[in-house]
């Protein structure tokens, strides 16, 4: 370290030290880190913040507390460290030692006042004894820690986007929610066994189905169906394959930014657009594999708003929309997102309805739409129709939609007027909608000894947000715009999760930047990594910015010759140009 050593500059300290100064975090942790008796702590806790942000921006992400110690005591200048208020010590090996324990019991203390599991790490717990300390625990206060972790998260975020932020608080464009594994520090033990690891919050992650260890809880009624029942149902069956542990650790729940109202994001120069800024993380939580995701989905996007980033739309995997209505669906659009989603194979067609509309993967339709529209999807799974035709039959739907007649009030009702009431198609029903053109489809409506349900005998019908909640869906399912919203939302999150997974970057999945056990611990050194991706993919697209007419400092990535978005379907692009 010391034949390597260079010194800071005052003003590379002070960004830091704005960004720690202008966070809530100092006064909200302070009284947990520096208790009013005993012995005071020789270092302060906003010294230790800004060397932890300042280390994060030498090491490429990681957060090694030796480097941090380097950092404070040895690399800034007398009178920078005298503003901070940090000792001096010897530049020796006694005086680094001696430093080095100041920051790593400081930084114990801040992570066990963030830490929202009641379980210690770094020993071997019975399962006896791991269930007393979960059953004699108090939820008020996991709850209050819970929620100092997430203000972190927060901050270190916040901050690495903070040269964009003002773009991106114009941004409405939308937010991807997923969840990526990510090793710890312990090694896994036998789910069964009569020990816990000695990460115990950590659990074994399964590349198949929901992503849950089979062995440690049941499946869910709503995970992917059964061998035995896609056979019965006459869904197609994949070839059998043995349930592998992958690996040992969480999932990181990660809130994705992305613009997806321009089609074009480079210039005619091949240069990007200034207005639309990458893909960036601005939430984050830490989870056992596939454990909780609507509860952790909504933890990562719950305060942007407060933050400063206002909603748009909201793509997920099936992971989330498979969560109860109560938990996720009502939740989101609570907030004023617009959710997009997809749908496992068994969920396709007809999802219910309500006062005789039918909803048809997640948009409402008129009862008397044809049977071959409603099973579009499901026949293109099933082998039954080419992509061609599923394409057709998407857009041979739109007449069909039940069209507002009015926004939706405070509590997100909203009345839905007949298809033949909006001009769109010919019903026997409404004489009034006969005789306005070829032009218009002619709904041939089942006879019912009842007589005609509620949506065809009245002009239109109050939809409660609760009716159809599970599925309902803002964009109309598999037509262009739902296809470049859903995919580029999509493809931006898994394509961060590749960019921040790189080994030659921050390595996320890997364990071995990140040698410290607990959920607590595993988060903070996780957010410092998250957080060095974004300024990284932030200096890369400024730098491949063509401002005042000037040649941008690096070149642009070469784009592919990839398939217009019309062109693609749930199972793949069309082979032809139709």
């Amino acid at each position: 370290m010391r034949v390597q050593r260079n010194h800071l500059s005052d003003a590379d300290v002070e960004p830091a030290i704005e960004e720690v100064d202008g966070s809530s975090l100092v006064p909200l942790l302070e009284e947990f880190v520096h208790l009013p008796r005993g012995r005071h702590r020789r270092l302060r806790l906003r010294t230790l913040l800004i060397g932890l942000h300042l280390c994060c921006q030498i090491t490429g992400g990681k957060i090694i507390l030796e480097r941090t110690t380097d950092v404070l005591y040895f690399r800034l200048s007398p009178a920078m460290r005298t503003q901070l208020e940090i000792p001096d010590y010897e530049d020796n090996d006694w005086g680094f030692e001696a430093a080095y324990a100041v920051v790593r019991r400081l930084f114990h203390a801040m992570k066990t006042a963030m830490d929202p599991s009641p379980l210690p790490p770094n020993k071997h717990l019975t399962r006896q004894e791991a269930q007393r300390l979960i059953d004699t625990a108090d939820p008020a206060d996991l709850a209050a820690r819970e929620h100092r972790l997430a203000l972190f998260t927060e901050f270190v975020l916040d901050a690495s986007v903070g040269p964009l932020k003002n773009l991106l608080a114009e941004l409405t464009g939308g937010v991807a929610v997923d969840a990526t594994p990510v090793r710890t520090y312990a090694r896994g033990r036998r789910t069964n066994g009569p020990e816990l690891s000695t990460d115990p919050d950590a659990g074994w992650y399964v590349r198949e189905g929901d992503h849950r260890d089979p062995d440690a809880s049941p499946l869910a009624d709503d995970a992917e169906p059964s061998r035995k029942s896609r056979k019965l149902s006459g869904i197609p069956q994949k070839k059998p394959s043995l349930r592998k542990r992958y690996l040992f650790g969480f999932d990181a729940h990660l809130a994705v930014t992305r613009d997806t109202r321009h089609d074009k994001p480079l210039l005619d120069d091949g240069t990007p657009d200034p207005e639309v800024p990458p893909a960036l993380v601005l939430g984050l939580c830490l989870d056992k594999p596939g454990e909780r995701p609507a509860y952790n989905g909504l933890k990562t996007i719950s305060r942007l708003q407060k933050r400063g980033y206002a909603p748009g739309y909201l793509a997920g995997d099936r992971a989330y929309n498979n969560s109860e209505p109560a938990e996720w669906q009502l939740p989101v659009r609570a907030l004023g997102y617009q959710p997009v989603y997809d749908y496992r194979v068994d969920q396709l067609g007809n999802q219910g309805g309500t006062q005789g509309a039918i909803l048809v993967e997640g948009t409402w339709y008129c009862p008397s739409m044809p049977q071959a529209l409603i099973d579009a999807t499901g026949d293109l799974h099933a082998g039954r129709i080419d992509r061609e035709t599923w394409t057709a039959r998407i857009a041979a739907r739109k007449p069909y939609r039940l069209m507002p007649k009015e926004r939706q009030d405070a509590e997100g009702h909203q009345r839905m007027m007949c298809p033949a009431e909006a001009g769109k198609v010919q019903c026997p029903l409404k004489p009034r909608s006969l005789g306005r053109g070829i032009q218009l489809p002619l709904v041939d409506p089942e006879p019912s000894p009842t007589g005609p349900v509620k949506v065809c005998r009245q002009r239109a019908i109050t939809l409660a947000p609760e009716e159809g909640a599970k599925h309902w869906q803002a964009l109309d399912y598999g037509d262009e715009q739902w296809q470049k919203i859903y995919f580029r939302l999509r493809n931006s999150v898994e394509g961060f999760n590749g960019f921040a997974k790189s080994p030659l970057a921050e390595a996320i999945e890997s364990s071995r930047l990140r040698p410290i056990r607990g959920l607590a611990a595993q988060t903070i050194l996780l957010v410092f990594q998250i957080a060095h991706a974004n300024r990284r993919k932030i200096t890369r697209w400024l730098d491949s910015l063509a401002l005042s007419g000037e040649r941008p400092v690096r070149r642009t990535n070469r784009r592919r010759k990839t398939k217009p978005l019309g062109t693609w379907t749930p199972i793949g692009h069309l082979t032809s140009a139709t």
